[in-house]
């Protein structure tokens, strides 16, 4: 088992050079992508000559001129996500991607810092210094983990939308964080799932403001014209295939796990059901028992984990939510038997291309069906993430039983469901 005086003398050699770490990570694989895999921004492509088309009344039915070819690539989002685009379409392309990669490792950076903060606690008050050279170090480190990569070679918005996510979701103040929420989710809709966590914690004027942002969000895309967005709303959502095939590689969910080892798309049928509820169920009690230690990052992991598993498209760039997951099992004080599973599991699949793998032994992006085996490596992420609820559920749970043994006997429970070390905290500082 991986010991934490083991990892303390290897962190203590990569602290002293960790600025210099952050500039080779960035310049390395900057060219990469430069030099890359024909992916270069296609994305971003799509987000910026589409979007004035929001203006224009026909954004749905327009595709991006640099799409391949053997897939049109529409705009996939609320007609607000295009409103929220907008501006960077007055840059001229080469400013508007090099721009929108800066954004994408400002934001890594800023997923770390919140996650170590959250996991410090008052150490972060009382070694700063350590704490923000392990955030330059985490950067760097992270700049090589795959979903971060992957959303730099496509310029996806997962950081960026994870950044606001993460912020929103430990803000002190519930406008904040309600609104944070609302309108990522106006954005882009799976960070909705993300008002599960205001429930869990109690935060119900949170959860208000974000379904209060949300409806504006949905206001806004009708007012800029109403057809538009009646077909997105009423025609167009809840149809993955618009979005891209189910059961290619690159789709992490259960949905698309699920088809590729039945050789047919499942949809909602009830292999899919079945699957959706138990990992409900799993993610619930590794929520619930996060709640009950009072320990926030698990929490909000354990949400954006069921989300990314029950979406009918979760492509594997989406997870960068595993991210905060390795500096937790690193720096939170856990077993050494949570820390060792959860770093075996995903350092391998995080840091290695098994997604380019598997396309790369795949007929199409549109074929459904695998062999065994490789229908099997196809459900690394979501087989991964419901072991890691599983084992987080297990270790918090016996963390939080420990605890109310020493507090069964207090006169009243605390007001707050959520223990002392999870409050919300103000991250501007």
């Amino acid at each position: 088992m991986l010991r934490p005086e083991h990892l303390a003398r290897l962190e203590q050699r990569l602290l002293a050079v960790a600025p210099w770490l952050l500039v080779v990570s960035a310049l390395v694989r900057t060219q990469v992508m430069v030099t890359g895999f024909g992916n270069d921004s296609i994305d971003l492509r799509v987000y910026w000559s589409l979007a004035p088309h929001v203006l224009e009344g026909d954004l749905y039915r327009v595709f991006s001129p640099h799409s391949p070819a053997d897939f049109p690539l529409p705009f996939t989002y609320p007609p607000f996500g295009a409103l929220v685009f907008l501006p960077m379409t007055w840059l001229f392309w080469g400013a508007a991607q090099w721009g929108f990669r800066v954004l994408t490792v400002v934001c890594l950076y800023w997923v770390v810092r919140v996650a170590l903060r959250l996991v410090a606690g008052q150490g972060w008050t009382i070694d700063a210094k350590l704490w923000r050279r392990r955030a330059l170090l985490w950067t760097a480190v992270l700049l090589w983990m795959m979903p971060v990569f992957h959303t730099f070679e496509f310029g996806q918005i997962n950081l960026l939308l994870a950044g606001v996510v993460l912020a929103a979701l430990v803000a002190r103040d519930p406008g904040v964080a309600g609104t944070g929420i609302g309108l990522t989710a106006g954005v882009k809709l799976v960070p909705a799932i993300s008002g599960l966590y205001f429930l869990a914690t109690g935060r119900w004027k949170a959860a208000v403001w974000s379904v209060a942002a949300f409806a504006v969000s949905v206001g806004l895309g009708f007012a800029v014209n109403f057809e538009q967005a009646r077909q997105y709303w009423f025609v167009l959502f809840g149809d993955p295939d618009r979005v891209g095939p189910v059961a290619t590689a690159h789709n992490q969910s259960l949905r698309g796990a699920l088809s590729r080892s039945l050789g047919y798309d499942v949809g909602m049928s009830w292999p899919w059901i079945v699957a959706a509820v138990l990992s409900a169920v799993i993610a619930l009690v590794a929520l619930t028992a996060a709640v009950r230690a009072g320990d926030v990052l698990i929490g909000v992991l354990s949400v954006q984990f069921l989300g990314l598993l029950l979406s009918p498209i979760s492509w594997d760039h989406h997870w960068v939510w595993v991210a905060p997951l390795l500096i937790w099992s690193v720096h939170e004080k856990v077993a050494p038997w949570t820390r060792t599973t959860l770093l075996a599991l995903w350092v391998p699949v995080m840091f290695l291309d098994v997604i380019a793998f598997q396309l790369d032994r795949q007929p199409t992006i549109w074929t459904v069906s695998r062999p065994g085996w490789l229908s099997l490596l196809g459900w690394a992420y979501p087989a991964f993430a419901l072991v890691t609820l599983v084992v987080v559920a297990w270790s918090l749970r016996s963390r939080s039983g420990s605890r109310s043994k020493n507090v069964r006997h207090t006169s009243r429970p605390a007001a707050n469901p959520v223990a002392s070390r999870s409050t919300p905290m103000n991250t501007s500082s």
